[in-house]
């Protein structure tokens, strides 16, 4: 998962109103009791932090993977 995946899949998860509190405010056990953003800037890999906010806050396992991709265009 790249960056910009992870900052897509928390927005849908969260909505665009919520999704920077999660990632700024929410303290995360499973990242040794950093936030998201914290642990993003300690070189955690995005796809771990978004695991552990999933599991955190969660969300159901069918909307844990795959998250953040852009659904294929239709160019046809």
């Amino acid at each position: 998962m790249k960056r910009s995946e992870f900052d897509l899949a928390v927005e849908e998860e969260f909505g665009a109103g919520y999704a920077s509190v999660v990632v700024d405010d929410l303290v995360l056990g499973a990242l040794d009791g950093r936030t998201a953003r914290q642990a993003l800037a300690a070189g955690v890999a995005p796809r771990t932090v978004w695991l552990a906010i999933c599991e955190a806050t969660d969300v159901p396992a069918s909307r844990r993977h795959g998250a953040g991709l852009r659904a294929p265009r239709d160019d046809a």
